[in-house]
């Protein structure tokens, strides 16, 4: 049986319930669907972690940090006083696993401090609402993409976890954060966002030391963006640019799933 070309998202467990689906596969309306898809599960994420660490102490740290300008903000997130912080809000005596939650807690507190100061988001609007039968009767979440493209190549991708008693919440905010990070290879390609361009606008900028953080900041804040998308994604190439810019810097603008994942194997 030919399987069609079409990418879906579903996710059913307590009061969360949203399902849709797309089979126009025109490269832009690919790009706003699996931005939307993006955006929904990454404000999902915290909400599954609060068995691990202190999400709540997290978003207050964030409101704190949040109050100085752009480049305080972004050397207070990279420093040691706030690694130290971020190390007790994690529930894990264990100092390898807790340094996988930690980094897990940075990503979301970088995340939460700059979305009070810069798009963090992509402009659509999260997945609220159930268009499509589900899938499966059990709680889940599923993510599919397959289209065999000409022009990009084919894309198979197939991110599921059915939920039950025994499922550890970490392990569904591990199978958010692998959604995300498929989205963010894949929707440049659909969207036409030139990464190498962006990268090569951060090019001067090799191993950054506290002293060159808010030089780095400024680059951002200079990136011009129209120049690296056409219209309608020009706000998707300013996050591509911010995530550049931290991952210069060292810090991260999304969840790592490969930790998660190494510390519920660990756990």
């Amino acid at each position: 049986m030919k399987v069609e070309d079409q990418i879906v998202f579903t996710a059913k467990h307590g009061n969360w319930k949203v399902a849709d689906r797309l089979i126009d596969m025109e490269d832009e309306k690919v790009a706003h669907f699996i931005a939307s898809i993006a955006n929904t599960v990454n404000a999902k994420i915290p909400e599954y972690l609060t068995e691990v660490m202190n999400v709540a102490g997290i978003m207050s740290l964030a409101e704190e940090l949040a109050k100085k300008d752009l480049s305080d903000a972004v050397v207070a997130l990279k420093s040691p006083g706030t690694a130290r912080k971020l190390g007790q809000l994690v529930f894990e005596e264990d100092k390898k696993l807790r340094k996988h939650l930690t980094d897990v807690a940075k990503a979301i507190l970088v995340r939460e401090v700059l979305s009070r100061k810069v798009p963090v988001d992509y402009p659509e609007e999260p997945l609220r609402e159930v268009r499509i039968v589900f899938p499966y009767n059990e709680d889940h979440v599923n993510f599919t993409a397959f289209h065999l493209s000409a022009e990009h190549g084919p894309w198979r991708a197939v991110r599921r976890l059915i939920i039950d008693d025994k499922t550890p919440m970490a392990d569904v905010a591990r199978l958010l954060a692998s959604i995300n990070e498929s989205i963010t290879l894949k929707l440049p390609v659909y969207a036409g966002i030139d990464v190498k361009g962006i990268e090569a606008w951060f090019g001067e900028f090799k191993k950054v030391k506290k002293a060159e953080i808010p030089g780095v900041v400024e680059k951002y804040k200079h990136f011009q963006a129209e120049n690296y998308a056409p219209g309608e994604f020009v706000e998707h190439a300013k996050v591509y640019a911010l995530r550049k810019a931290l991952e210069k810097i060292g810090l991260p603008l999304d969840v790592p799933a490969k930790s998660l994942e190494k510390y519920l194997e660990k756990k």
